[in-house]
Formats: structure tokens, C-alpha cells, sequence
């Protein structure tokens, strides 16, 4: 993909999500992505000698993607995909549904009664 194309890519997914480069769901930013993964900003690993993957470096810095309706990052696509590779997707509908009409038995409030 040419550099330009991936500029705006980029900045359209910014103006999609308000000017805020971080992932829709988790909200972590690029910079958390790569620290989640043991890499610095600039691909560097962390901790090379402590772990030893001091040849060790991302093919790509790809950790955000900005093509969808929001910004998501690689950590929650990994998750999302675990969690259909497990088939547990008919929990996270019914977690959604529980989230959306069941607040108050999820949140009980701070000054109700026990």
C-alpha cells in the first residue's frame, strides 16, 4: 500500500473516532500495543536479554487498525478471535445484552441497602 494511501487511512479512522488515536474498545494507544507485545515505539524489543529475543523484531508496526467504523487494536483482535475460536461468542452476546438491560444486577449502586 502506497505511504499516501496509509495517511489517509490513517486520518480518516481519526476523524471516525473523534481525533483519538486509541483503540475503540480497550482504549489503549499504539505506543500500549507495542509495550503489550514487549516492543518499544520504534520496534526495539524490551527486556531482550531478560527474555532472549534480541533477534526478534515485527515484520510490521501495523498494531492499530483504522479501516474499520472505530480504530482496534491487535491485542482486542487477538481476543476477539480467541474468543469465536472457542466458540464462547453466544457468552459475549448475552455479556452484551446483561450490559446493556441489566446494569443495575451487573453495577449495584454504592448506596444501596445490602
Amino acid at each position: 500500500m502506497a505511504l499516501e494511501q496509509k495517511f489517509h487511512e490513517y486520518f480518516n479512522g481519526l476523524d471516525r473516532a473523534g481525533n483519538k488515536d486509541r483503540c475503540y474498545l480497550c482504549c489503549r494507544s499504539p505506543a500500549d500495543v507495542k509495550r503489550f507485545f514487549g516492543f518499544a515505539e520504534d520496534g526495539t524489543p524490551l527486556n531482550a536479554a531478560q527474555f532472549g529475543i534480541e533477534d526478534v523484531a515485527p515484520d510490521t508496526m501495523d498494531v492499530m487498525s483504522y479501516r474499520g467504523v472505530r480504530p482496534v487494536c491487535a491485542v482486542c483482535q487477538l481476543n476477539f478471535d480467541g474468543i469465536f475460536l472457542l466458540e464462547e461468542h453466544a457468552t459475549v452476546r448475552e455479556l452484551q445484552r446483561e450490559m446493556e438491560h441489566a446494569r443495575e444486577r451487573l453495577w449495584p449502586e454504592l448506596n444501596a441497602e445490602a
